[in-house]
């Protein structure tokens, strides 16, 4: 199927994006969940965006502080003054082996995570702590109302590859694979990564899991099926 905007008319404001890309994950989540090894499992994870709010830090600490420590710096009441920290929603599919050790995760970027500049550098970190730890990431990208590329901030921050065949700050919106193994004795990254364009279909890619390999996802299908629970064909 084709892919949609979701995020200008016809379908923007009217149709939510979060809530599509919510039954988008649905439909991932249970395409990965046919396919992983038998103890393996994938579940969904949303969390709205959301601010540091002021009740987790009403409670005062009744330990003491030990003395090699120096006395913090105190900026203030965060319910009303002092600087907020601000989380992106979040919209991704985790997978986990019989002891539910993370192995793989497909992350569905928000418009709130690409408007925000400190939420896009959060997201390039998030996506290397990842990394760093052997998991596989797959990122969704079809957010067309921000001209930012959280790809090429990744690659950037850890000078890999930019997308193939596509200059420098000329698409906004993509769908990108990394697996990190092991060749020899070198930890190496392997990248997928795929433009994407409104009115065209979407790739399927692989999605590396820890210590497994990896399993393919089929991003047109998966769409396409949410499109179809969305009620949008």
């Amino acid at each position: 199927m084709p892919l949609l905007d979701h995020f200008r008319p016809p379908l923007a404001p009217v149709r939510s994006w979060a809530s599509f890309l919510n039954v988008w994950s649905a439909s991932v989540c249970d395409w990965i969940n046919t396919r992983v090894p038998a103890g393996h499992f994938a579940e969904m994870v949303f969390r709205p965006a959301r601010y540091v709010e002021r009740e987790v830090a009403d409670v005062e600490p009744t330990a003491k502080i030990p003395p090699v420590f120096s006395p913090p710096m105190v900026f203030g009441d965060c319910g009303n003054a002092g600087p907020k920290v601000r989380f992106a929603s979040e919209i991704a599919v985790e997978v986990f082996d019989a002891d539910r050790r993370l192995l793989g995760v497909v992350e569905f970027v928000g418009q709130d995570t690409k408007a925000d500049h400190e939420c896009g550098y959060a997201f390039a970190c998030k996506l290397i702590t990842h990394l760093s730890r052997g998991i596989g990431v797959v990122v969704v990208d079809i957010v067309t109302s921000e001209q930012v590329n959280l790809h090429q901030a990744w690659a950037d921050m850890t000078d890999g590859p930019e997308i193939p065949g596509v200059p420098r700050g000329e698409t906004n919106i993509y769908a990108v694979s990394y697996r990190p193994r092991m060749e020899g004795e070198s930890p190496v990254i392997d990248v997928w990564a795929r433009p994407l364009d409104v009115g065209l279909g979407l790739p399927e890619l692989p999605l590396g899991l820890k210590g497994y390999g990896y399993i393919s996802v089929d991003l047109d299908a998966t769409y396409t099926e949410a499109c179809e629970r969305s009620g949008l064909v």
